[in-house]
């Protein structure tokens, strides 16, 4: 139990982060965004906490993930959005990942500066350099695994549920440091250039600019639902690894 809920409490603070990088850029060019959730996309909407502007803000049944819907209908692949400059399109969607690091290097130094009674200038620096070498780590990681390599270093969700647990249990530090690292992973791992990730919009917003041409809606939707299929599949495959390990 004390698994769950710090994973479920930590996965949502960094889940919210990353949300909230996308919707303040998409702000920041007045770009209206209909829904702002935590939760599976597809999983039903369980209530409505508040609305700003056009923007509803809502919980799904599914507290895994989030996003940030351009589309008064829920899909995100929207004229609206596709018709914005490539330059704007490309700040929202690298936003959130710029969040998560921005969000690991503050927490990183409160650990420090709390934990190992660091001043503030010294804990800045410690956690500025332990976000870079963890940062640097996770994309050789990820680099290794899009190339072929072992999926030994990967968690899924139950993986990463056990580690938060873990970490609860060793007091406040380790769960700072733990929160901090999940950001970074997440903030690399949506950097990767696959369909329905935000290195994927990336990708595409690169091919447009090599091309000269934009996407069509109904490529850009097919590209996302590929990149959905493969994310799902992707997540079970790494779980059943983290119960084939939990039962070893």
């Amino acid at each position: 139990m004390t698994s769950l809920i710090a994973f479920l409490l930590v996965f949502t603070i960094v889940v919210l982060v990353h949300e909230a990088g996308h919707f303040l850029a998409a702000r920041l060019f007045s770009v209206k965004a209909y829904e702002f959730s935590i939760g599976f996309p597809f999983s039903p909407r369980v209530v409505t906490l508040f609305k700003n502007r056009e923007t509803e803000f809502t919980l799904r049944l599914l507290p895994l993930g989030g996003f940030v819907s351009f589309s008064p209908d829920g899909e995100e692949g929207v004229p609206e959005f596709l018709s914005l400059a490539r330059r704007k399109r490309a700040v929202i969607s690298a936003a959130g990942s710029v969040f998560n690091l921005i969000f690991a290097i503050l927490v990183l130094t409160a650990a420090f500066a709390a934990g190992k009674g660091m001043g503030l200038p010294e804990a800045a620096l410690a956690g500025a350099g332990t976000a870079y070498a963890v940062f640097a780590g996770t994309l050789n990681l990820l680099y290794s695994l899009v190339t072929g390599g072992s999926f030994e270093g990967l968690s899924g969700p139950i993986g990463i549920a056990v580690m938060a647990g873990q970490a609860a249990s060793a007091g406040p530090f380790s769960l700072l440091f733990f929160t901090a690292m999940l950001s970074l992973s997440l903030g690399v791992f949506n950097l990767l250039p696959l369909p329905a990730l935000d290195g994927g919009h990336l990708l595409m917003i690169a091919a447009e600019a090599l091309t000269g041409r934009p996407l069509k809606l109904e490529t850009y939707n097919r590209i996302g639902a590929v990149g959905i299929v493969l994310l799902v599949v992707l997540t079970v495959a790494v779980s059943y690894r983290d119960v084939v390990r939990m039962l070893a």
